[in-house]
């Protein structure tokens, strides 16, 4: 196939995970892509419940429809004390994979502009003119790439930035007995042993026997799988069921850092998603910030002459994540000591806003006041000296 036979596409979007489809999404929301041409690629081909996303919000938003759950409020514990957290004017929101991956593609399969190939990506090559993008089976070239495709080796081959994985297994059962309240979900329980990690258990309850348990820690090394899934058992024999059934079950690892991955954009290859640094770097949350990031996005390629490499910008929250993961890098037992100080007397409001990135100084200080002084302050030297 000679270069004048490849087809060309105006996008191309290399993996169509989360951060690739609500772009696409909402650039055909926008009406000002039509005369563009759209290639999504992906080895996987989105036609399963692979994943729950959770985000809280106080509007509705375009992702209304597939809210599967809302919670008002969420419990959060440790082994000496337990809150419950009052979330208003915040819901908490329950979206299941597919329900999302059904809805984007519902809504953008009528766009004659935009194709979806499942193809696995083996080589991407800038040269100064386009992008050139082979597959298993294809070749394509393309103005501009918007990359999804995350390579581990560019955070973890370094030691400049702590990276930790929020790494989790969880069950969707069906207990015999009614031990979860519907009305509640649990953000974060310390009580189960720490053994000198990050370890909590997180429960999005749908019915008084129905419900999501994940086993989750914030550390540098994932377990075997059976330690997890142990951990389960006993906290669901603590709350008070034997007697159960596992619906399905689903695992993760999200890398926790805040290694600059946008360095790596290019005049015509934009790193976007986990890929592009979209996810939350102390929390592992990714669908508030990636929702936030493709609206700047779709904004941002609107205008005449942008600059792949100018879509980033760097902000204090960014060091404000640092410091927590070099804390939880170099002890990582203090993590339910500082996320219970900070939730024992906080003001769950302020603290949703804050990991939303939309407080002001006089505010940031107020949450930041609750958490330990001394780590905060060993942390800040280990990072600038």
């Amino acid at each position: 196939m000679n270069s004048s036979q490849i087809p060309h596409f105006d996008y191309i979007f290399t993996g169509t995970g989360l951060a690739s489809l609500m772009t696409v999404y909402k650039m055909v929301l926008s009406g000002k892509f039509s005369d563009k041409s759209i290639l999504l690629l992906d080895q996987d081909s989105k036609k399963a419940n692979d994943r729950t996303w959770c985000f809280w919000e106080k509007e509705h938003s375009i992702w209304n429809p597939i809210i599967s759950k809302k919670w008002d409020s969420a419990l959060f514990a440790n082994e000496k004390f337990q809150r419950d957290l009052d979330l208003k004017p915040y819901s908490y929101n329950k979206i299941n994979g597919l329900d999302f991956y059904n809805f984007v593609f519902e809504g953008i399969s009528n766009q004659t502009n935009i194709t979806f190939l499942n193809e696995k990506v083996t080589d991407i090559n800038e040269l100064e003119t386009h992008v050139f993008v082979g597959t298993e089976g294809n070749r394509f070239t393309c103005k501009y790439l918007f990359n999804s495709i995350y390579t581990k080796a560019f955070a973890e081959n370094q030691n400049k930035y702590p990276v930790l994985q929020q790494h989790f297994v969880g069950w969707f059962v069906k207990t015999k007995e009614e031990i979860f309240n519907p009305e509640e979900v649990t953000f974060m329980d310390f009580s189960v042993e720490q053994k000198g990690n990050t370890r909590f258990m997180y429960v999005l309850p749908t019915s008084k026997t129905e419900a999501l348990v994940e086993y989750t820690l914030f550390s540098e090394k994932l377990l075997p799988k059976e330690e997890y899934e142990k951990a389960i058992e006993n906290y669901l024999k603590q709350l008070g069921s034997d007697d159960y059934k596992i619906l399905e079950k689903e695992e993760g690892s999200i890398p926790m850092t805040s290694y600059p991955f946008w360095e790596k954009n290019t005049k015509r290859v934009l790193n976007i998603g986990t890929a592009g640094g979209w996810t939350k770097a102390s929390t592992g949350y990714t669908f508030k910030n990636s929702d936030k990031k493709s609206t700047e996005l779709v904004s941002f390629i609107q205008n005449e002459g942008f600059k792949m490499k100018d879509f980033h910008k760097k902000n204090r929250f960014w060091l404000y994540d640092l410091l927590l993961l070099d804390i939880l890098y170099h002890h990582n037992e203090l993590g339910s000591s500082i996320f219970s100080s900070l939730f024992r007397k906080g003001n769950p409001k302020l603290i949703f806003k804050f990991l939303d990135e939309e407080t002001s100084l006089a505010e940031d200080f107020q949450v930041i006041m609750k958490c330990p002084k001394l780590p905060f302050l060993k942390a800040l030297f280990r990072v600038l000296f």
